[in-house]
């Protein structure tokens, strides 16, 4: 046992002994409650005395003992012997205070162990045993009842031997069992002191900054990279409100990723910050935890990119463009150049005239293909119906096909697909992608146009058994005057791609060469962004406009 917690169980025993003789033989003495029966009651004041003076020794000698096993042990044994003398003052076997000698036995297994409360047990049995018997044969001359005989003595002795020693064992047993949860509740103690620590360490070693806070939005834990990237002292922010540190945040249950500027120093600073709801062990959400960054340096290197990004592929577009553009200008400079030596006949002069023709109609088509990308038009949602879109598309394209009868054109729609788009937008994407398809089937082949619906989606599949595309493409072909063909501008798929885009969708491409290609259109039914609300209205609505 450890002198420390010994130390304090013997502090305990000297208050207690002084407490018990003030409150109970003090008020004893004070009421004269069958003071005048017992035998000796003159000398009782002289036994308060001494435990009071012993009392006194004890606690001065605590500090000065180094063995204080044997000092406790010296206590108890005084202790027992005080308690039957208490007894013999206050008559015997008819005493009032026998009870006195199971207190002592429960102080010590308390102050010492339960080896120390059989001890205390055997030795009240054997002084209260032998005072009992004395007092029978009348050696100590202590008067009792004459109706009491031999057999009351020795049941009594034996009830009072069986109540001290199952006091030492229920005592004992209790403080085992004690003794080990005590150990136990020290050892996690222990665990968690440490748990706490490397939690309080890992908090503190964090780079990015993190806080709790509970239901109410109020800031519990404030680390050190919070304070940092806020400037604000954790006692300062403990207690506040989140939106009074971070003002773009209105509130924690709406919130899961935000980013916003907070003023630190004079200086804006972006924040980037992820927001979640803690719980307890029974799942109960009991607060909210936020991890922040400063992102100003990374938000000021993606700005950079991105204008280094436009400014290249301004650059491309301005390389391609040139290119497309220099073609039929040195088709129109040759025919032009050969037109003005004058030495032609009718029939050619004719032809290069044609030729010139072209090509400037071939450069008005690039101009107004390239404004088309450049400068889009923003779409006009109607609600109409997908397939009659597709139907009028379909009938352009087989008006396309009049010489070319090995070309096969189908369709597979499933019922009405009502939809909220722009029709003339998206009639321009399902034109192109389906020209695309028929030129890559040469003289031969078939086109498949089908639509069905996914949740909240359409999909309308493009699907040919052309000539394919190479895989090293397929990450090419959206972008601006990229072609494969000898005549085209190479922005068909690109402005396709954009209109996708501006209604919340997106292209899907499956391609293997000389299998075929397939074009998967994903438009949301809805217009992107809008709220359930407006859903529900455009749901409402009979078809507007004339797609």
């Amino acid at each position: 046992m450890p002198n420390d917690a010994l130390l304090k169980r013997l502090k305990a025993l000297i208050i207690f002994r002084a407490f018990f003789v003030t409150f109970l033989l003090g008020t004893f003495l004070i009421f004269k409650i069958g003071y005048y029966k017992f035998p000796y009651h003159h000398g009782i004041p002289y036994l308060i005395v001494s435990l009071y003076a012993v009392s006194f020794i004890y606690a001065a000698m605590l500090y000065r003992i180094s063995n204080l096993a044997a000092f406790a042990y010296a206590q108890l044994t005084i202790d027992a012997a005080a308690t039957i003398l208490l007894i013999f003052l206050t008559g015997g076997i008819e005493s009032w205070f026998s009870f006195v000698m199971i207190i002592s036995v429960i102080a010590s297994v308390i102050t010492m162990n339960k080896r120390a409360g059989y001890i205390t047990a055997t030795l009240c049995s054997l002084l209260y045993g032998s005072l009992i018997d004395l007092q029978f044969y009348g050696v100590i001359p202590i008067t009792y009842d004459y109706l009491v005989k031999q057999k009351d003595f020795l049941y009594n002795i034996f009830s009072h031997i069986t109540a001290l020693y199952l006091t030492a064992y229920l005592m004992g047993y209790l403080y085992s069992r004690l003794e080990r949860a005590s150990k136990r509740l020290e050892e996690k103690d222990s665990d968690l002191k440490d748990l706490a620590f490397f939690n309080k360490e890992l908090i503190e070693s964090l780079p990015s900054g993190l806080f709790t806070m509970d239901l109410s939005g109020a800031i519990l834990i404030f680390n050190k990279a919070a304070e940092n990237i806020t400037g604000i002292d954790r006692t300062n922010a403990t207690g506040r409100r989140i939106t009074d540190i971070f003002p773009f945040i209105t509130s924690p249950d709406k919130t899961e990723r935000a980013e916003g500027k907070i003023a630190v120093n004079g200086a804006l600073r972006m924040i980037g910050l992820s927001l979640s709801a803690s719980t307890d062990a029974s799942g109960n959400k009991n607060g909210y935890i936020c991890i922040f960054q400063d992102i100003t340096e990374l938000k000021k290197m993606e700005e950079d990119l991105k204008h280094k990004e436009t400014l290249a592929v301004i650059g491309e577009l301005s390389a391609n463009m040139a290119h497309e553009i220099r073609n039929p200008l040195a088709s129109l400079k040759g025919s032009i150049e050969i037109l003005k030596e004058g030495a032609l006949t009718k029939d050619h002069g004719d032809k290069l005239m044609n030729i010139a023709i072209s090509e400037m109609d071939r450069l008005n088509k690039i101009i107004t293909d390239f404004l088309t990308y450049s400068r889009p038009r923003q779409p006009e949602f109607f609600k109409f119906d997908l397939h009659t879109v597709l139907e009028e598309t379909i009938d352009l394209l087989k008006n396309a096909l009049v010489d070319r009868d090995g070309i096969i054109i189908s369709k597979t729609f499933e019922g009405r697909n009502e939809i909220t788009a722009d029709p003339q937008k998206l009639r321009q994407v399902f034109l192109n992608l389906g020209m695309n398809a028929i030129e890559s089937l040469h003289q031969q082949g078939q086109l498949a146009i089908g639509t069905r619906r996914l949740n909240d989606h359409v999909i309308i599949s493009f699907q040919d058994s052309g000539v394919g595309i190479p895989r090293e493409n397929l990450n090419e072909i959206f972008y601006p005057f990229y072609t494969t063909k000898d005549k085209g501008t190479g922005l068909g798929l690109s402005i396709a791609y954009r209109i996708v885009e501006e209604h919340g969708g997106r292209i899907r491409v499956n391609s293997r060469p000389g299998k075929g290609t397939t074009f998967d259109v994903i438009i949301p039914v809805f217009p992107p962004r809008s709220s359930p609300e407006d859903r529900a209205a455009w749901a409402g609505l009979s078809k507007v406009g004339n797609p």
